[in-house]
């Protein structure tokens, strides 16, 4: 556990805690001492003190600095986060922040200066998402997200000054939040019983996704990191699966990509069970290899250097040259060769 920094902050003699901290002020040192929060309340811990005194130390310095003195408006905000501000994002997050802001927020704030926006506004909006037109809650927390992503890029690029950040994303008792959850919504885990597992089985057993369904059942695996395996992830010695990679279907196309995080890359330890199973594929496997050799170079397609131009491509598959195994081939311009 990360040890807390707890510089300035003290103990008083009835329990309570206190902070302290020094700030330069046009050359000249102040000191401060506070007990107690903004609204009179006394720090019952070390952490509320800790706390109150960063915030404290970071609205003290923000309060120097020049108000903003350019307007933007929220599409202009999101726009130059695109540009600049999320070249480190997964390609799913971004794809989800773009249909959020295409489909819902482009038209109801788009022109909207982001100086103008009020908590209560925000708030209502949710609402209206989650009681009006029936949108899952958990949806809806998307759309908060969104919020705090956009005031948070306004404040860091000077848009928008500190009392409007602080009474949108910090203070609690202004800032945006979700609505109240309704009486029938329940977000609780669904698990399966072991007749439904047992049913369940059945049902993949012998099928294409079979593995995937294994792989998620015992492992917990996300289904593209179950399609982005191969088989030099899997150690039959050991029992072990090494996450390193997952499938996603990026602008049309089919991809291995990297994980969305670090700590997404891990090595995972079969069951009994699934170890077993990988070791019947790894031997079907090898028996594929031999039987169905033959079968595989019949219908492989070789192309030979990747130096020819496309005009003579075009020339060669127009010519429809065919080997004697019936199989269509790509013929080097220069080499002849397949």
């Amino acid at each position: 556990m990360a040890k807390q920094n707890d510089a300035g902050v003290y103990k008083l003699k009835n329990g309570n805690w206190a902070y302290r901290y020094v700030l330069m002020v046009n050359g000249v040192r102040k000191e401060v001492r506070k007990a107690k929060d903004e609204f009179g309340a006394s720090f019952k811990t070390k952490r509320e003190a800790i706390k109150a005194r960063q915030a404290a130390i970071d609205s003290a310095q923000n309060s120097r600095k020049p108000k903003p003195t350019v307007r933007k408006t929220v599409q202009e905000v999101y726009q130059e986060y695109c540009a600049n501000g999320r070249n480190d994002r997964a390609y799913t997050t971004k794809r989800k922040q773009d249909s959020l802001w295409k489909n819902h927020l482009c038209a109801r704030f788009g022109e909207r200066y982001i100086d103008e926006i009020s908590a209560a506004e925000v708030v209502d909006y949710l609402t209206e998402l989650y009681c009006s037109r029936g949108l899952s809650y958990r949806y809806v927390e998307g759309f908060l997200k969104m919020f705090y992503l956009l005031f948070g890029q306004a404040y860091s690029r000077n848009y928008l000054d500190v009392d409007s950040y602080n009474k949108l994303c910090i203070n609690k008792d202004t800032k945006i939040h979700m609505p109240k959850l309704k009486t029938d919504d329940d977000l609780d885990i669904v698990s399966f019983n072991r007749e439904e597992l047992a049913v369940l089985d059945d049902y993949f057993h012998g099928t294409n996704a079979e593995t995937a369904y294994l792989l998620g059942r015992y492992c917990g695996l996300r289904i593209n990191e179950c399609y982005g395996l191969k088989w030099s992830n899997v150690d039959l010695k050991n029992g072990t699966i090494l996450i390193d990679r997952q499938m996603q279907y990026q602008q049309g196309r089919i991809k291995l990509v990297s994980l969305k995080t670090r700590n997404a890359r891990r090595t995972i330890q079969m069951c009994d069970k699934l170890k077993a199973y990988f070791q019947s594929l790894a031997e079907r496997r090898e028996q594929d290899q031999l039987h169905l050799a033959d079968l595989r170079e019949q219908n492989q397609r070789i192309i030979a250097g990747l130096w020819y131009n496309k005009p003579a491509i075009k020339l060669f598959l127009k010519e429809n040259r065919h080997d004697g195994r019936g199989e269509k081939n790509i013929y080097c311009c220069r080499s002849g060769r397949t």
